[in-house]
């Protein structure tokens, strides 16, 4: 059945992004369909009445999201497991988690309230931290968990373990676990594969390794990931989805699992992952 309530986020920074809002909601407006806009947003859109991302996370049916795929992952982090289907507007240039571009909004609106809108279950990765009897909290991710150098132009050594097995010592400039979601991002650039979001799978990508066989493996969502950093020398961080990154000490032990929960990433009717896929990255096929 069609939403009641939808929470209207938007990145502030975008052009034209405050005449988006007022317009997506007047639209709504005539759809009978109550919404909710996300205090920032209310506040560049002129609207004196705004809500927080957790009043957002526990009124609203649907979250639209109006930005790029960056935005969806900031209001992922922001409502932690308090997760809602997401509606993505791109309003940018490349962009895999949103499905309508920001000239198409009013067949958005118009799908959304007439239910045509197709839901994909997306795997999240929840990562912890442990060092001795000292753990931190679970962090959810949508796209990636990724361990890295940070400013220092050296390689680090991380000691990485699939289900209590060896994998290797990677010697590289860093590890990203991806979630088939996060496949088209960081670890694509970094030479990993492309995965279907329902493959059931994560993968494991080094980023510049210093041993040319090093290449990137896929492992099954069910898997736990352990990753240590064990060189004495250099420093480690941990950045889930590109947010703020976590020093990670030498001997802390970090884990990657599958999160509980799934986030259902809204899609327009007929479209499908591989059509998004070949829009993209522009694949048109042999010229021949």
């Amino acid at each position: 059945m069609p939403p009641k309530t939808i929470g209207l986020i938007a990145h502030s920074g975008k052009p034209g992004i405050a005449d988006l809002v007022n317009v997506i909601a007047q639209q709504f407006g005539r759809f009978s369909i109550s919404v909710l806009v996300e205090k920032e947003t209310a506040a560049i859109a002129g609207n004196k009445s705004g809500h927080s991302m957790a009043e957002l996370g526990a009124a609203a049916d649907l979250l639209v999201v109006a930005g790029g795929d960056g935005t969806i992952l900031h209001v992922v982090g922001q409502l932690g497991e308090v997760l809602k289907p997401i509606f993505g507007i791109n309003v940018g240039s490349l962009g895999f988690l949103t499905c309508a571009n920001s000239s198409t909004y009013r067949e958005a609106v118009e799908c959304i309230a007439k239910d045509r809108i197709n839901f994909s279950q997306r795997a999240l990765i929840e990562a912890r931290v442990k060092l001795g009897e000292k753990q931190t909290a679970k962090m959810i991710a949508l796209n990636d968990a990724v361990l890295s150098r940070g400013e220092l132009s050296r390689l680090v050594l991380l000691c990485t373990r699939v289900n209590g097995e060896p994998l290797t010592e990677f010697n590289a400039d860093g590890l990203i676990v991806a979630t088939p979601t996060g496949s088209t991002a960081y670890s694509l650039s970094a030479g990993g594969p492309i995965l279907d979001p329902e493959s059931g799978v994560f993968v494991i990508t080094p980023i510049c390794p210093h041993v040319l066989t090093n290449r990137s493996i896929i492992v099954s969502e069910g898997s736990t990931i352990e990753i240590e950093a064990s060189d004495p020398d250099y420093p480690v961080f941990l950045t889930l989805d590109g947010r703020k990154p976590i020093h990670v000490e030498r001997g802390s032990i970090v884990t990657i699992r599958k999160a509980k929960k799934t986030l259902p990433l809204a899609a327009l009717p007929h479209a499908s992952f591989f059509s998004v896929v070949r829009q993209k990255l522009k694949w048109s096929g042999s010229n021949l």
